[in-house]
């Protein structure tokens, strides 16, 4: 079998603590580099198109709230785990860039409503085409049968820190 840099951190570890078991290490420190290695993948990716992956997740949770692509801003951040700062930033981006706008919510005056674009919904569609052929080209690198059991493992694990949809 092959040895990746977190068999030797494990070992190194071992050494230096004797009588502490830190074999757990080899999975979360796994999951934290195939964390980095997943984000530069995306970066460079969704940089084709000119965004970010905080921008392409904005557009992505506009782009599948329903028929007509809009979301309050409350939502969105909560949704992104977004502080309302952070919203405002993303959308005044995106929205100069002519990808999303800014309407009145017709059920609060005070408030806005955004919507996606046509040309933040063609631009969002393009992005996560590409990123889906970048999964697929790296998924393929693994038995068939490992992916659907890696995504088990991986969501039983997530919803661990996570509540359930």
């Amino acid at each position: 079998m092959e040895r990746d840099l977190i068999d030797g951190l494990l070992a190194r570890w071992s050494e230096a603590l004797p009588d502490e078991e830190v074999g757990e290490l080899g999975v979360t420190g796994r999951l934290s580099r195939l964390g980095q290695h997943m984000a530069d993948r995306d970066d460079a990716t969704f940089g084709r198109f000119g965004l970010t992956r905080g921008e392409v997740g904005m557009l992505s949770a506009l782009r599948v709230a329903g028929p007509q692509h809009r979301l309050s801003p409350t939502r969105l951040g909560r949704g992104l785990m977004l502080s309302s700062a952070g919203v405002t930033s993303r959308l005044d981006r995106l929205e100069r860039r002519g990808l999303v706008a800014r309407l009145a919510d017709p059920a609060d005056r005070r408030g806005i409503i955004v919507e996606l674009t046509d040309e933040g919904l063609a631009l969002v569609d393009a992005a996560v085409v590409a990123k889906t052929h970048s999964d697929r080209q790296l998924l393929a690198r693994l038995d068939a049968a490992d992916v659907p059991a890696l995504e088990a493992l991986l969501r039983k694990l997530l919803l661990v820190l996570e509540p359930p949809a």
